[in-house]
């Protein structure tokens, strides 16, 4: 169940969205197979921490965040993911390992892979493994206001093209 919080925020700001209920999944690509949707459509919120603030990063569920490219977008010294321990306090109401992309309604930043700009409709969880919310993309970036950037390793045709990106010692999602 969509935790009435974000319902009402959504509401409040006047966001149409959609709930698909769903059998139950934990990662994002289990949500990508209970609902068989292509992977680029579901986003999914990785929480980090950047000299100790913690962020919201979504990026494709396909996709591996890139902890090198959010310390330098970021501008920070060290970037690393948060442990569950670290964020779960910012975002009451809401199962772990769920936690919804709203920065402004828990009180975090957020930054959004350019890749899902793309997107006319964004689909990811929203505090629920039962339950996923779809919205167009600029609903999501209107109410939101997210920092676009590139936050993701290159797929394997890209680094095949382009080149290995340089290893980080940091750890990947």
């Amino acid at each position: 169940m969509i935790p009435t919080a974000i319902q009402n925020y959504l509401r409040r700001h006047r966001v149409p969205f959609e709930r698909y209920a769903h059998d139950r999944a934990v990662t994002a690509m289990e949500l990508v197979g209970v609902l068989n949707v292509p992977g680029w459509r579901v986003a999914k919120s990785v929480i980090v921490l950047a000299n100790r603030q913690p962020w919201i990063v979504v990026v494709p569920a396909l996709a591996s965040l890139d902890l090198r490219l959010v310390r330098d977008t970021l501008d920070v010294r060290t970037a690393r993911l948060a442990a569950e321990s670290e964020f779960i306090d910012h975002f009451p109401g809401c199962e772990p390992g769920a936690e919804p992309p709203f920065g402004e309604l828990y009180g975090l930043p957020v930054a959004l892979d350019e890749s899902l700009s793309i997107n006319e409709r964004l689909l990811f969880r929203a505090g629920s493994h039962e339950e996923a919310l779809e919205m167009r993309f600029q609903d999501f970036a209107r109410l939101e206001w997210p920092l676009v950037a590139s936050f993701i390793q290159p797929t394997a045709v890209e680094k095949a093209t382009y080149g290995a990106p340089i290893e980080d010692s940091g750890a990947s999602a």
